[in-house]
């Protein structure tokens, strides 16, 4: 009796020994069969029916995100110039795949989960490669471009700022008849060849010569001008110079582009600056100098279609050479590179901005070189 009484007592003691052991392993408290347990939990919760069937708007809406970027030449911009109001804010779209994602898990969707790759892979295929600097050390001459700002309250600041950032080219827009002077005379030391055409400008270290006014056919927006009565800009807004560089003469190309505005009836209007890039790419066209230096405020982006007639014989330094996105508008909150630097026939070496001035924009400068 006292053999069998033991014998049992050991069987139920292995027993529970291995009750306890099963349930820790099962509870994931068992060291390396944690991470084992839950991927065959993950396993098991993914090859049931029921997460695939949940969420289906979320997994809908992570496709028509992943549509929206893939097909956004497509959108239409006849109603509201829609089309180009996406391609504007176009990097933003990929906001919505961490809010999707987050809302997928806790709905405990697949169907979403796996939906997301779609908007994923395409975004990391139009701006992934914005995510790595590309810069280089070196560059044989540095460009700045700025939009001072018509209502900029510090002129000469804005001026002493610039000159201060070693730019060998130095292009300006939106100058008002009041604040030329400010600018002439805080950039005559450092830049003693200059070029003003109505309101936009080139100083530069090295020699001008062929200097011209662009026609880029500018008109008045559909609510007229809504700046102060002193600080309305002249009509001219594009320049075209020649630099003589020891590598040879560099075409110089500045230029302030129409504005654009979202209304309530009309939605997003863009007449003007769309009629204005299309004369600018004509010029850009027409132009025979191999080497060429696109300057200046565009507002818009890159991946806007009406810049196609430029973006087509011209490329960023921004996408070539720079480090992120390089927004410059607004400058207490950029959301856009609406300021832009475009080359042709020399190799970008770096991208970057300056910090804000008394402006709304940013100034924005490359390096370049032969």
């Amino acid at each position: 009796m006292t053999r069998t009484s033991t014998a049992g007592a050991a069987d139920t003691a292995n027993a529970a020994d291995t009750t306890v052991t099963a349930a820790t392993a099962e509870t994931g408290q068992g060291g390396s069969g944690t991470w084992r347990t839950r991927i065959r939990r993950a396993i098991r919760a993914f090859s049931r029916p029921e997460p695939w069937k949940r969420g289906p708007l979320l997994a809908a809406t992570a496709l028509l995100l992943g549509l929206l970027l893939l097909l956004h030449p497509r959108i239409p911009n006849r109603i509201g110039g829609i089309g180009s109001l996406v391609e504007s804010l176009l990097p933003w779209l990929g906001l919505f795949v961490p809010v999707l994602l987050a809302a997928g898990l806790w709905r405990r969707s697949a169907s979403a989960v796996v939906a997301l790759l779609l908007p994923v892979a395409v975004w990391l295929n139009l701006f992934g490669g914005l995510l790595t600097d590309k810069s280089h050390s070196g560059g044989d001459l540095t460009v700045v471009s700025h939009n001072v700002g018509a209502e900029n309250p510090d002129p000469s600041g804005t001026a002493r700022d610039l000159a201060a950032s070693g730019a060998d080219l130095l292009a300006l827009e939106e100058i008002t008849p009041r604040a030329r002077g400010a600018y002439e005379k805080e950039l005559a030391k450092t830049y003693p060849h200059h070029t003003v055409q109505g309101t936009v400008g080139l100083w530069s270290k090295l020699p001008l010569s062929d200097t011209r006014p662009v026609d880029t056919q500018q008109d008045v927006g559909p609510l007229g001008d809504t700046k102060p009565a002193d600080v309305k800009l002249a009509s001219n807004r594009a320049l075209r110079t020649t630099v003589a560089t020891d590598q040879g003469p560099l075409a110089v190309y500045v230029a302030h582009l129409g504005s654009v505005r979202v209304m309530p009836r009309s939605g997003f209007w863009t007449e003007s600056r769309d009629r204005n890039a299309q004369a600018l790419a004509e010029a850009v066209a027409a132009e025979r100098n191999e080497r060429v230096v696109l300057l200046g405020d565009l507002n818009g982006t890159t991946d806007d279609r009406a810049f196609a007639g430029i973006t087509s014989r011209l490329h960023s330094v921004q996408d070539a050479a720079g480090d992120g996105f390089g927004f410059s508008w607004p400058a207490r909150f950029p959301v856009a590179r609406i300021d832009q630097i475009l080359v042709r026939g020399v190799q970008p070496a770096s991208a970057w901005t300056l910090p804000a001035t008394g402006s709304d924009h940013l100034p924005v400068a490359a390096g370049i070189s032969w």
